[in-house]
């Protein structure tokens, strides 16, 4: 009777103790290592990893978030600056693809111990766990990883309400100023002030942060209604976000106003990937409206830095595209080194000119 009880309450103990952890995480980025690891420690699988869909409609691939090997003592991923050329295309790996069209768990012939599973957002279906095993799952095991997969989802939809827009699903405010602090910790030392030139040293990692804000959208929401400006904002964080690489972050300050943080080689790459953006915003039809435009400021940020110091360099080089005819693209430090540094007012939420 004692072994039994043993059988019976100490995968369950286990399992309680890895969802206990898993929920008690606020740190989206080891969010995917706990999952592989509470499902290695569950299942003792050949391999079990995360895996996450991007780049666009166009061009989609895989990016591993955590991957166990049988044996491994830490899980390994893909570096969040990966190019996108370097990672496996989706149609590379069927299975995968099969899960995530058909939103179920998909399982290979009776002899593949290979079991896909779709790893679902409230808003798409963003990945998949892929478990190898030597025999097939049987149906207790396939319930208990769907069961996991089934928490993991509520909890990442928590995490979504708090730390995301809820209009257009965008990072929050918050959510930069904890990511920031985050970046601050990886960047070497080095940098003691000063211009962004200056900073701008072959150690440093170039992190850029660029301020988005939309032009005369007060003009939006006056003539067509609030209804049409949420439209815009809509439609503007989808182009964004389709235009942007798959690593560069995107977060929604609030009005029209919008934050990108990059990891870019040069300023000339930063601005390149700027005015593709600006010229996109440009192109598109916006239902009712019509053509609307962007004007962007950029700045590397420094190892001094704090959010508040970036924005404020950022939304100078805003205020000087504005102040300059408005659908342009500023460097700070450009600015900086020509002798016109911006001037200190905010423009921020309300349109000068």
């Amino acid at each position: 009777m004692p072994k039994m009880r043993h059988v019976i309450f100490d995968p369950m103990s286990k399992l309680i103790d890895h969802l206990t952890r898993l929920t008690g995480l606020r740190d989206r980025d080891t969010l995917d290592v706990t999952l592989a690891s509470a499902l290695a420690d569950l299942l003792h699988p050949r391999c079990v990893a995360v895996y996450r869909s991007v780049g666009d409609s166009h061009d989609q691939h895989w990016t591993t978030r955590a991957r166990l090997d049988l044996g491994d003592a830490v899980a390994s991923a893909d570096s969040a600056w990966a190019d996108l050329a370097d990672l496996p295309r989706l149609t590379d790996h069927p299975l995968r693809c099969d899960a995530l069209a058909r939103q179920a768990t998909v399982c290979g012939g009776p002899n593949d111990g290979v079991s896909v599973f779709p790893l679902m957002s409230d808003r798409e279906t963003v990945g998949v766990v892929e478990v190898i095993t030597d025999a097939p799952l049987d149906a207790s095991a396939l319930g208990m990883v769907s069961s996991v997969l089934r928490i993991f989802h509520n909890f990442q939809s928590l995490l979504d309400y708090s730390e995301r827009d809820t209009l257009t699903g965008l990072l929050n405010r918050k959510t930069f100023d904890d990511s920031f602090f985050k970046l601050m910790q990886r960047l070497p030392p080095g940098a003691k002030g000063g211009d962004d030139r200056r900073c701008a040293e072959p150690a440093l990692a170039h992190t850029w942060l660029a301020m988005v804000d939309i032009d005369f959208f007060k003009s939006v929401n006056d003539t067509h209604g609030h209804l049409i400006g949420d439209e815009v904002l809509l439609l503007l964080s989808r182009l964004m976000r389709n235009t942007l690489r798959f690593h560069d972050r995107l977060y929604r300050f609030g009005g029209e106003e919008f934050v990108i943080v990059m990891r870019c080689d040069t300023e000339p790459h930063a601005a390149a990937v700027l005015e593709r953006v600006r010229r996109n915003t440009e192109a598109f039809a916006f239902p009712q409206v019509g053509r609307m435009t962007i004007s962007a400021g950029f700045t590397l940020i420094m190892p001094t830095d704090s959010p508040a110091s970036a924005l404020d360099r950022a939304d100078r080089a805003v205020y000087h595209a504005k102040g300059q005819g408005r659908n342009q693209v500023c460097s700070h430090a450009v600015l900086a080194a020509a002798g016109q540094p911006p001037q200190a007012d905010k423009v921020g939420d309300f349109e000068l000119f």
